[in-house]
């Protein structure tokens, strides 16, 4: 009887731990996006995307824009490399299941009074967490 609970409570503590390190490991491909874009760093914003990922971002009078991470990281460029431009992303939600995820990350730029919702698909590809596609939405004015 012992035997049983032990092996039953080290099956879920291995489950549970498990669990936690592929949240770590989800939280650090999206901090690595975050990053990215918050110091101006194009190699960061496209490191954790799948390569044909897409981003269907929010722009002012169109119902919606599309772009590759090349090309949004590409916004990035000429600016200047390492140093903080405002933007602070704070992960809200993560949600794993198997080899499939989703995120949802708050984007504030304080000096523009912006705030973005982005949403994350993410899989798990030969070992490693990919972002496999982006979707923004600009926040209405609360003012």
């Amino acid at each position: 009887m012992k035997f049983q609970f032990l092996t039953i409570l080290l099956i879920l503590t291995y489950n549970f731990l498990n669990a936690q390190s592929e949240e770590e490991t989800i939280r650090t491909a999206l901090q690595e996006y975050i990053d990215g874009s918050s110091y101006n760093n194009p190699e960061k914003i496209v490191a954790p995307f799948y390569e044909d990922a897409r981003m269907f971002l929010s722009k002012k009078d169109a119902p919606i824009y599309i772009l590759s991470p090349a090309e949004y990281a590409a916004l990035f460029e000429k600016r200047e490399k390492g140093v903080f431009n405002g933007r602070v992303g704070t992960i809200s939600d993560i949600d794993q299941e198997h080899d499939i995820a989703t995120a949802k990350v708050e984007i504030l730029i304080a000096k523009k009074k912006l705030r973005f919702i982005d949403l994350f698909l993410l899989k798990k590809l030969e070992g490693e967490w990919k972002i496999i596609s982006k979707a923004a939405t600009l926040m209405p004015d609360t003012d």
